[in-house]
């Protein structure tokens, strides 16, 4: 049963990082039964893409809340967290129609990165990342299409999870690109990120398997900006090496793999680009390949409704969306070959429990309301480390590292995908001893 609360209008209460806030309490379970309940006590709030019964899904722009009436059910991600015992306490801005990984909102405000105020908090599901980020709940739950939580929790500095594209119903929230849409989690510890992940994942037993080799994509490290790589990898390896041993630990090029294993990547790449610093031509044709069928499958579940609604909408958002609106089927068969054999080669690399690291994203959060244009060579990077886990379906987690010159930043590690209990337990067992915990989070 939901119950409306008051809510402040002051971004200094909430961070402006509330839709609309409201008390939705777990279901009433035979008495013996609720001190079984593994998120008994825990608060959290939900992207304003879930259905949550009797609220209209607002999708981050004023027209779609206009022309849409309320859910008459609950997204079932939403229920399984309910009935594992947590209180749901109102819904998060996003950036409208998830199609930005800035966090920047035209019509609803900018949440406030609780790590840094005068930078963006990232996107597309900024403020489950900020509510999260300023401790105003526990945990929360956002969708990740093209990097929407993986972004924000790096942004925000905190954990964010995708998990293996496909293990968890999508149903009850409205559709990006159902080839790249996922329902993934935020937490400020692994410790929650884990009893959450054991929720929404329906996993019965602890996936306890020993990591078989932990690879460092050493050509993406690469394309940092302004940020040393060692501050990033040190930690983790020390911590890895102490765990498990230092025979484990592998680097590679992530780039010159897949051009080599991935056929269908020919028909995206430059043929004139080279590996650089900062370019890899393999992963920006896989960031092509996957913005193009992106692009197909937001128009096919939107096309009718901006073409007859003609919503308002922001500053970048509108040109990502009329470029969307443009867009043709052409190549769409062959991004489905590239999915196909992405996973398969990746599959091959990791095997059964090996893990691969790599940044989130490029550098620390961008500044508030800065130029599109000046954007352009920090998205163009992001969305080639992004693409890498958004093609294969293989899930993906961001973990903070601290701040670096008063800004937060992050690693992420990725895993075969449905290895999602696996690579969420190596996260807890990792930061399960307090030594081990500094190493990594250390300057």
């Amino acid at each position: 049963m939901a119950k409306t609360l008051s809510s402040s209008s002051s971004v200094l209460l909430d961070y402006g990082a509330f839709m609309e806030k409201f008390t939705l309490l777990p279901p009433h379970p035979p008495s013996h039964q609720q001190l079984l309940l593994p998120l008994k006590g825990l608060t959290f709030a939900v992207k304003d893409i879930f259905d949550v019964e009797g609220y209209v899904t607002g999708f981050g722009n004023p027209d779609w809340a206009r022309t849409h009436s309320a859910a008459t059910s609950t997204a079932p991600a939403v229920l399984a967290v309910l009935e594992a015992g947590a209180i749901c306490v109102g819904k998060t801005v996003m950036d409208e129609m998830a199609y930005s990984i800035n966090g920047e909102n035209a019509h609803y405000g900018t949440p406030l990165n609780p790590c840094a105020e005068d930078r963006v908090p990232g996107g597309s599901s900024s403020g489950s990342a900020v509510a999260v980020g300023a401790k105003l709940v526990d945990f929360s739950l956002g969708t990740d299409t093209g990097g929407s939580v993986r972004v924000p929790s790096s942004y925000c500095g905190i954990f964010g999870f995708r998990p293996s594209h496909g293990v968890i119903s999508t149903s009850g929230v409205i559709p990006m690109a159902q080839s790249f849409d996922t329902v993934g989690w935020f937490a400020r510890d692994p410790v929650i990120l884990n009893r959450v992940g054991k929720i929404l994942l329906q996993l019965q037993d602890d996936n306890m398997a020993k990591l078989s080799k932990l690879i460092i994509a050493e050509d993406c490290f690469k394309l940092l900006l302004n940020i040393d790589r060692n501050r990033l990898t040190d930690g983790l390896i020390h911590t890895v090496e102490k765990l498990y041993g230092d025979e484990i630990v592998e680097n590679t090029s992530v780039g010159n793999f897949v051009e080599a294993r991935v056929p269908s990547l020919k028909h995206f790449m430059d043929k004139d680009a080279k590996n650089e610093d900062d370019n890899i031509p393999s992963l920006v044709a896989l960031s092509s390949a996957m913005r193009l069928l992106q692009r197909c499958e937001f128009k096919n579940n939107h096309g009718e409704w901006i073409s007859s609604v003609k919503p308002d909408l922001g500053p970048g958002i509108s040109e990502r969306v009329m470029e969307a609106m443009g867009s043709t089927d052409e190549h769409v068969d062959v991004c489905y070959s590239l999915r196909t054999e992405l996973r398969a080669a990746l599959g091959d690399l990791l095997g059964d429990f090996g893990i691969l690291a790599m940044p989130t994203v490029p550098g620390p959060p961008p500044k508030l309301q800065t130029e599109p244009t000046r954007l352009e060579s920090f998205r163009a990077k992001a969305f080639s480390l992004l693409s890498v886990a958004g093609v294969s379906g293989f899930c993906q987690v961001s973990i903070p590292l601290g701040m670096y010159d008063n800004l937060p930043i992050s690693i992420s590690l990725l895993a075969k995908h449905g290895s999602d209990g696996f690579l969420l337990n190596f996260v807890d067992n990792i930061y399960s001893q307090q030594e081990h915990y500094s190493q990594l989070m250390s300057n």
